[in-house]
């Protein structure tokens, strides 16, 4: 099953409560509400917005990804004493734009007021020279002045380290409320049997994002310099996940009616 049927499977589950109820009041369609699908390591699968599928939830919404792990339900992975981290080796980082310049000896206080005079009568030419008394008879000569785009951020490959985070499945289900100044976030979540996803219902009409920037450092660590000419070198010193050697087609919580070889044979061969 690929994404796009499993969304569209789960959508149309959402929709429906039961088959004696029917619709739902309350469904993730609804503009106050924001339904995610995330594993057992805090990766988005299914969400309203495209751009959140594969983002780590505690980048969409730190709030709630700070309320879990300090609930419990999220734990910081290790192996052996030793904490799990994850890398990003294709990450875009801001650049920090501080100048160093060596400083100018003090100036006489005649030069300050000498550029202030200069600076104002350059600027009353300037004023003359564009201004234009036609224009007060001709106004469709007029033009809309337009504003001058702010630059955007510049950006540089980096190499992004940040923790590692797995599910405590003897929490199956949990719900909070979370206070944001002037208003509370209500999000409820709960682990859909038989699997190792969530189903997380937040509300979205509360916006938090102002008081989690502290605890920011808690998905996030400090990003390293991106070093291409190591690029070959990592390639060379991962290995490469081993297949299994046998294939295992039974779960014992999965039923699923496998034909026979005759059925199977006649299904292949009316094809």
């Amino acid at each position: 099953m690929n994404l796009e049927a499993f969304e569209s499977r789960f959508w149309a589950i959402t929709s429906q409560c039961s088959n004696v109820e029917g619709t739902c009041p309350l469904q993730c369609d609804n503009f106050d509400l924001d339904c995610y699908v995330i594993d057992n390591h805090g990766f988005v699968l299914v969400s309203k917005q495209q751009n959140d599928v594969g983002r780590f939830l505690g980048e969409i919404d730190g709030s709630v990804m700070t309320t879990l792990i300090r609930m419990g339900m999220f734990k910081r992975y290790h192996l052996v004493s030793v904490w799990v981290s994850l890398f990003d080796y294709q990450a875009m980082c801001k650049t920090n734009m501080h100048s160093v310049s060596g400083t100018r000896p003090l100036l006489s206080p005649f030069y300050g007021l000498a550029s202030a005079l200069k600076w104002f009568l350059s600027n009353f030419v300037l004023f003359l020279l564009e201004f234009n008394i036609c224009s007060f008879w001709h106004p469709e000569h007029f033009a809309e002045a337009s504003s001058h785009k702010k630059k955007g951020d510049i950006l540089q490959p980096c190499d992004t380290e940040y923790p590692s985070f797995v599910y405590e499945p003897s929490v199956k289900e949990t719900n909070s409320i979370i206070k944001c100044g002037r208003c509370q976030k209500v999000f409820v979540v709960q682990q859909i049997p038989d699997s190792n996803l969530l189903m997380l219902v937040v509300q979205a009409d509360c916006d938090c994002s102002r008081q989690v920037s502290s605890l920011l450092s808690l998905f996030f660590l400090d990003p390293v310099t991106h070093n291409a000419s190591v690029k070959c070198d990592r390639m060379r010193s991962q290995k490469i996940r081993r297949r299994p050697e046998s294939c295992h087609a039974y779960h014992p919580q999965v039923s699923v009616p496998v034909p026979d070889e005759p059925e199977l044979l006649l299904a292949s061969t009316s094809n």
